[in-house]
């Protein structure tokens, strides 16, 4: 199991993500296209080279986030996850194009044990993504409900 269990996690804790990902054209349009939004930002590329301000579609940043968190999981909750409690202070600070290549680093911020649930414990981390010119394109918090080691 790649996952950490709650105790093997501290404050301060950094994983730089090894796995990068290139984003394309069809995840951007399937992604859009399975979440039912139709925003031209998205999927209308004249649209964008003549009334956008960027030139181009954008890259959907429901997309982006779920990226984002899913490239962090094989090294931090895979496994060892009962639940994602929520996602905070989700930023968006530059657009992602097609073909910019993310790479990921995550940070634990705090840890605590659950209240109602004490065979649990509370992870929050902070995720990072990165294109390839390592310019900030998104972040967040996500509290994940962890599993503790088991009883030997």
């Amino acid at each position: 199991m790649a996952g950490l269990y709650f105790e093997e996690f501290h404050v301060g804790q950094r994983f730089e993500h090894a796995l990068r990902r290139t984003v394309t054209e069809a995840d951007n349009v399937f992604f859009s296209a399975l979440t039912h939004n139709p925003a031209a930002l998205h999927l209308d590329a004249e649209y964008c080279r003549t009334q956008s301000e960027f030139g181009q579609r954008i890259v959907n940043s429901a997309f982006t986030l779920g990226l984002m968190v899913g490239i962090s999981v094989g090294d931090t909750t895979l496994g060892t996850t009962v639940a994602n409690l929520g996602w905070d202070e989700v930023r968006f600070p530059l657009p992602v194009f097609h073909g910019d290549t993310l790479r990921i680093e995550s940070e634990v911020l705090e840890l605590r044990d659950s209240r109602s649930r004490p065979r649990n414990g509370i992870v929050i981390f902070a995720h990072r993504a990165y294109n390839q010119q390592g310019a900030l394109v998104a972040s967040c918090k996500r509290s994940a409900l962890m599993l503790r080691k088991p009883a030997a």
